[in-house]
This record gives C-alpha cells, structure tokens and sequence, in this order.
C-alpha cells in the first residue's frame, strides 16, 4: 500500500480556539473538517511543507521556528495509508481566509472534533483532535 505524507497545523488563538477547514466539494472526504495542511513535497522538511500549504491555502505567513510538533496520525484509507503530524502555532500573520474555497472556522480548542453532528472531522484528524484536546486542557489548567 502507499503511504502518503502530509502535514497538518493546529492554529491556536491566545483565547484557545483553534482554526477547522473544511474540504470542498470535488475533493475526497468532501464535507469532512480537518487541520489546515497538506501533502510534503520531495526535498521539503514537514515545517516548510506546512508553512507552504497554510500560505497557499489560508493565505497566512508562519515562520517554521513557531511550529511546535505534537502529535501524529497514522491511518488506513483504501487507497493508501495516511502519516500526518500534527504542529500547533500560535503565532502568524495575516487573517485566514479559504483561498481555494474551503469552509473555515475557528472552534473551541478544548472540545474540538466532540460533536460530529456540528464539525464531522476526517478520520485521521480524530486522533489529531484527541491529542491537541488534552494539550489545551493541559495549557489552560494554572
């Protein structure tokens, strides 16, 4: 099977929302929430794929210093296994916008991807919410 690596970004506000986006119609897991991100190019550290991805797709510039790892994924789909780690920022500049017209949305860092009714979340990015959920409660427990 083919493994295919991306990378995803958890953009978390001082107020510990985090930014969701949602993959448009056309594209597989269509309707699906994710962390914003994508697909590592050859020669490209998971950092600099990162930053590439959140500027094509959000229109955002992130110096790759203010990334920090926290966790990853590893997950069957039918046509491949998906490696995603997971970086959190909380430090950029501009306004997100859905420069390829996704869906965007900041949600509560703390009980992100809990409802599936409201923010049905891509597979992968379950485990990905499981991690940075207990992260956020851990930044926000002093």
């Amino acid at each position: 099977m083919k493994i295919l690596w991306v990378v995803a970004g958890a953009l978390v506000t001082p107020d510990y929302r985090v930014l969701l986006s949602r993959r448009p119609a056309g594209k597989n897991l269509a309707g699906f929430w994710e962390y914003p991100g994508g697909k590592i190019e050859s020669g490209e550290t998971p950092e600099q794929a990162l930053c590439r991805e959140l500027a094509e797709e959000l229109r955002l510039d992130i110096d790759p210093r203010d990334l920090s790892p926290l966790s990853f994924a590893s997950h069957d789909y039918d046509a491949f296994h998906l490696v995603m780690p997971l970086f959190v920022c909380r430090k950029w500049a501009g306004e997100p916008v859905g420069a390829e017209g996704q869906g965007i949305e900041f949600v509560d860092a703390k009980t992100v991807g809990e409802d599936p009714e409201k923010h049905p979340m891509a597979p992968a990015d379950v485990v990905l919410s499981d991690a940075l959920r207990a992260w956020t409660r851990r930044q926000t427990s002093f």
